[in-house]
């Protein structure tokens, strides 16, 4: 076993050729290995064994610096990186990060669960080197080319081939992020010289020159190659780069690492900014991701031998299926919705609705400030356009919500699946600020549905209000309530109460109404008699229930599956102290004032105590009822 004697990237760079080749097997049978057992980010990784071999052989890290676009391609060096021996703890609560983390490792420079910005943390890093006078270090970035539908790394293109630093930017090309890509620059990856007639073209120019007398092939190849180099930077994405001031070299296979270690060799002491193309397979070595790389692209636990994922014990469907099932309905019913993803309709649910209605569909790519101006466009046509995006990918896009969408007033509807916390992708990932970054934007409508038959309303609200509304629902599964055929337009601001007591108030938010109602029953066992509120609206609240709520406990408690700054808990303190200041106690439950850690979805829930029992032991802990 090879990876047995690797503990750094210095004990691979005397292999030999056979060995490291013995090696990049045993890095995706451990990483598969590892995957099926605890779920994770499989293809992207798997694509990237060679490539990152070659980078560790070629380069001196960590006085050299890799950043890695995203991380989820990042496995493989994790394990050639001092991490080995706590590979199987990936993902899980106070094991490694399932992304790259700076407090993690010596290796990791630069965190990053977000797309496209590696180039331009590169060229920082870089930047910081030469001003400290060690300009001697080489930064690469690597980057999907999935990555590159974002404008972001544009930028850090534009400044770099500007700059002209010593910068090498390694272009992923997989013809994949999790979705296969989108738009005019993915295709120019696609064409040309990766077509099957290009490479045969090829193939038979150079036999035929090899076949000649030594003395005419010689010069005549060499010729050839020249002019191959020339015709490459007319009709390959060189013409491209090279336009922004790089160095452009390939494409390669990226999975021969002899062609790898001698390209990155060739390049690592040119002067300027270079770009290294590398074309390399999603899923590569795994059978099943090799087939399937959009579905095995982040996966549960599986079975290895059959593929097949670990089953769950449930029949309910998870709020994404619901929300996916509802706006196909809605469209059905009218012509003027639209829909829009930013790269994931598989995540975000809208892959059926493509394929129903492929004219009323955009992908926008890895894209989310367009995606968002784009659907606030299509808004003034009087369309209905719904901008599917994870809350955490819609922080990318806050000034377009705010000044396109907000301040025109305009009928966008956002929703917004994995609010809240999301579990093992981690703090890059959860889901909890948007309640605290859109609750304080003019205009906005907010709400949040306690079920997934409440979700199907709120949707049907939000897409004929003919305002900006956005709607927060969790990862998972819902809570297995009955679903209706129709659709009832939900009264803005209006919450209800489901439970009636005598001694405090809950009101809750969203996902979090249901473990309140339980922490009622709780409750009871040791005499606190408590009434529930579903309170539906971050924004606007419902202030004649609040009012009202006021008047009869002096004790409220809020609950909310979002930070505590700022968010829901903060707005009805906001509006009770201008009415009845100083009458009341508040007791807020949601997460402190930290980043939410990678683990457990359910375990992480307990440590901020947002479950039955830790919502009652904060309340009998209040009331000195413990």
């Amino acid at each position: 076993m090879i990876l047995e004697k690797v503990q750094y990237p210095s004990d691979i760079k005397n292999l030999t050729l056979e060995e490291l080749t013995l090696l990049a097997q045993e890095l995706r049978e451990e990483i598969t290995t590892t995957v099926s057992l605890n779920g994770g980010h499989l293809a992207s990784s798997l694509g990237t064994v060679e490539l990152t071999i070659a980078l560790h052989y070629v380069f001196d890290m960590p006085d050299d610096k890799i950043i890695w676009d995203v991380g989820h391609q990042s496995y493989a060096h994790k394990l050639l990186t001092g991490r080995k021996d706590k590979f199987r703890t990936l993902r899980q609560l106070n094991g490694l990060s399932g992304f790259l983390r700076r407090d993690e490792s010596a290796y990791d420079p630069f965190g990053a669960g977000h797309s496209s910005t590696s180039i331009s943390a590169a060229l920082g890093i870089k930047e910081g080197m030469r001003i400290r006078g060690n300009d001697a270090s080489k930064v690469i970035a690597v980057i999907g080319d999935g990555s590159l539908t974002a404008g972001l790394a544009f930028e850090g293109l534009d400044q770099a081939g500007h700059l002209r630093r010593n910068l090498i930017v390694v272009v992923n090309d997989n013809g994949m992020s999790i979705y296969p890509n989108v738009g005019a620059i993915s295709n120019f990856f696609s064409r040309k010289l990766t077509s099957s007639k290009f490479a045969r073209m090829r193939k038979r120019v150079k036999e035929f020159i090899l076949s000649l007398p030594k003395r005419f092939s010689d010069p005549l190849y060499k010729a050839a190659q020249r002019t191959e180099a020339s015709f490459k930077s007319l009709v390959t994405p060189g013409i491209l780069f090279e336009g922004l001031g790089f160095q452009y070299v390939g494409p390669i296979k990226g999975h021969n690492l002899k062609e790898l270690i001698e390209t990155l060799n060739n390049v690592k002491n040119w002067d300027g900014a270079v770009l290294v193309h590398v074309k390399t397979q999603k899923g590569k070595g795994y059978e099943y991701a090799e087939k399937d790389p959009v579905f095995w692209h982040g996966v549960g636990p599986f079975d290895k031998k059959t593929g097949r994922l670990v089953a769950k014990n449930t029949t309910v469907p998870t709020y994404t299926k619901v929300f996916s099932n509802t706006v196909i309905q809605l469209a059905e019913q009218d012509t003027a919705v639209v829909a829009i993803t930013a790269a994931m309709p598989d995540g975000t649910g809208l892959e059926e609705f493509a394929k129903r209605f492929p004219d009323r569909f955009y992908d926008v790519g890895i894209a989310e400030q367009h995606g968002i101006t784009f659907a606030a466009g299509l808004a003034t046509e009087g369309l209905k356009p719904i901008a599917a995006i994870y809350s955490t990918f819609l922080q990318r896009a806050f000034d377009q919500v705010i000044h396109d969408v907000c301040l025109q007033n305009l009928g966008v509807t956002i929703t917004m699946d994995r609010a809240g916390i999301v579990g093992q992708d981690g703090p890059t990932h959860h889901g909890v600020f948007d309640i605290s970054y859109l609750r304080m934007i003019p205009n906005m409508t907010l709400m949040s549905p306690r079920d997934e038959e409440e979700l199907r309303h709120m949707l049907y609200t939000a897409v004929n209000l003919g305002k900006p509304c956005a709607v927060r629902y969790p990862r998972g599964s819902g809570t297995g309530v009955p679903l209706s055929d129709g659709f009832h337009a939900i009264v803005p601001g209006s919450g209800e109460i489901l439970e009636t007591g005598s001694d405090i108030a809950i009101v809750a938010i969203g996902d979090m109404v249901a473990p309140s109602l339980v922490a009622r029953n709780i409750l009871l066992s040791s005499g606190i008699s408590a009434m529930v509120v579903n309170a539906r609206f971050i924004k606007p609240l419902d202030e004649q229930l609040l009012s009202d709520i006021a008047a009869r406990f002096e004790v409220i408690v809020t609950v909310e599956n979002n930070v505590l700054a700022g968010g829901f808990g903060s707005a009805v303190m906001e509006f009770l102290s201008t009415r009845q200041p100083n009458k009341n106690r508040f007791l807020l439950i949601g997460i402190p004032d930290l980043f939410v850690p990678h683990g457990d979805q359910n375990k992480l829930k307990e440590l901020y105590e947002l479950y039955p029992e830790g919502i009652a032991k904060r309340i009998q802990t209040l009331l000195h009822k413990v």
